[in-house]
C-alpha cells in the first residue's frame, strides 16, 4: 500500500510540474489553485507513504515519476521538442524508478 501511495504521489507531482508552468509564476488563478491542491496532495502521499518505506528508494521513485510523467506530457500535450535521446532517457528513468521500487524494504 506505501508504494501505491508513491506512485499516486508521483503522479500528482507531474500535476503540479505542469501546472506551475500554466501558472505562469502564479499569475493565472486556476493552474495555481491546481498547482497547489497537486502540490499538497503529492507532498502529502509521500509523507505517508514515507512512514513505512526507505526514504532514498521512495524519494527517488517518488521524483523518477514527477520527471518522465512531466516530460512525457510536455511532449505529448505542450510541444515539448521530442527526439530519440529524450525517449531513451526517460525510459531510462523509468527503468531506474522500477529498479528502486522493487528493492525498496517496508520497515
Amino acid at each position: 500500500m506505501a508504494w501505491l501511495l508513491v506512485i499516486v504521489a508521483g503522479l500528482l507531482e507531474t500535476g503540479f510540474a505542469v501546472c506551475l508552468k500554466l501558472s505562469h509564476g502564479f499569475t493565472r488563478l486556476w493552474p495555481t489553485i491546481a498547482f497547489a491542491a497537486f502540490a499538497l496532495g503529492s507532498f502529502g502521499l509521500l509523507t505517508l507513504a514515507l512512514k513505512r518505506l526507505d526514504v532514498g528508494p521512495a524519494y527517488a521513485v517518488w521524483t523518477g515519476i514527477g520527471a518522465a510523467g512531466t516530460a512525457i506530457y510536455g511532449m505529448i500535450f505542450l510541444g515539448d521538442l521530442v527526439s530519440t535521446l529524450k525517449i531513451i532517457s526517460i525510459s531510462m528513468v523509468i527503468a531506474g524508478v522500477i529498479g528502486l521500487q522493487l528493492s525498496g524494504s517496508a520497515h
